[in-house]
């Protein structure tokens, strides 16, 4: 079992790049496809849990969870207006 769920997350790993290509080509814009991208690699971190249960892999996670967090909420600030040098 740990063997199909291995497979399922390099799979859903797979998906997620290709789908973040898609969503960056047809929107030319960064913040969709990285949302894309770290929910698929959520996903993936999820399912490779559930299959080989471990202390690692629940860090793995977690990690994979917080960085999707702090790259969201870093992508949907915008910078400070810089007044412009006349």
């Amino acid at each position: 079992m740990t063997a199909l769920m291995t497979q399922a997350a390099v799979l859903i790993t797979a998906f997620g790049l290709v789908s973040a290509v898609c969503v960056g080509m047809r929107l030319r814009r960064v913040q969709p496809s990285v949302a894309v991208l770290t929910d698929f690699l959520v996903a993936a971190g999820l399912i490779h849990l559930a299959g080989r249960p471990s202390w690692t892999s629940l860090a793995t996670a977690a990690v994979v969870i917080g960085v999707r967090l702090m790259v969201d909420s870093g992508l949907r600030t915008r910078p400070e207006q810089r007044p412009s040098a006349r």
